[in-house]
């Protein structure tokens, strides 16, 4: 079970999507709304963060839930002050109910991972691709578009048209086709 805790906020936010299962997962936090009440009001409570990446929208509600629920936030970098605990490049991570490959893909912030569960056909991708070609911006510190479309590309050799859900950073998830979003996204890269 995957629900966006930052649906419908109107706030500068990114997504936040809790994943049920064996083990529950908060991937990315979000950021400017009260994501402790919207936790409570479910009766859960995460039993670890898992951050695609440590821009303010993504991050901002990290301490409030670490309170709440004194949960480990695992990231890529741990010289960030929200993260505590490092996933390597590759590593496997359970979240809700599979394995999930973290993919580490630098190019909007040098510190983003995707993580995807190749069984159910899964895929968080934060802000590396979005609906319809989307995909993240360069223009922040550390952003880069050649290195944002080798890891759009490096995206592609892992997933392939059998994935079922894409969800993203911000905007809806896809569950219509979300390979194409990712492979028009390779395209639009590339011709800006």
């Amino acid at each position: 079970m995957i629900s966006n805790l930052a649906a419908g906020i109107q706030a500068f936010t990114s997504n936040a999507f809790l994943v049920g299962g064996d083990r529950t997962v908060l991937i990315d936090t979000g950021a400017n709304f009260d994501i402790t009440t919207t936790l409570e009001d479910r009766g859960v409570a995460p039993d670890a963060v898992v951050l695609t990446h440590t821009h303010p929208d993504h991050i901002g509600n990290v301490e409030a839930v670490r309170s709440m629920c004194e949960c480990t936030v695992w990231g890529y970098d741990t010289s960030h002050h929200a993260v505590d605990e490092p996933i390597a490049d590759e590593e496997v991570l359970r979240i809700g109910d599979y394995e999930y490959l973290a993919l580490h893909t630098p190019g909007h912030k040098d510190d983003h991972l995707c993580f995807y569960a190749e069984e159910p056909g899964i895929l968080f991708a934060g802000d590396l691709v979005f609906q319809n070609g989307g995909f993240g911006r360069t223009d922040l510190p550390e952003g880069d578009r050649e290195t944002l479309i080798e890891s759009i590309d490096r995206l592609l050799e892992y997933v392939d048209p059998s994935l079922n859900e894409l969800h993203v950073g911000h905007g809806p998830s896809i569950d219509t086709a979300p390979y194409g979003h990712i492979e028009l996204a390779a395209q639009m890269a590339r011709q800006l």
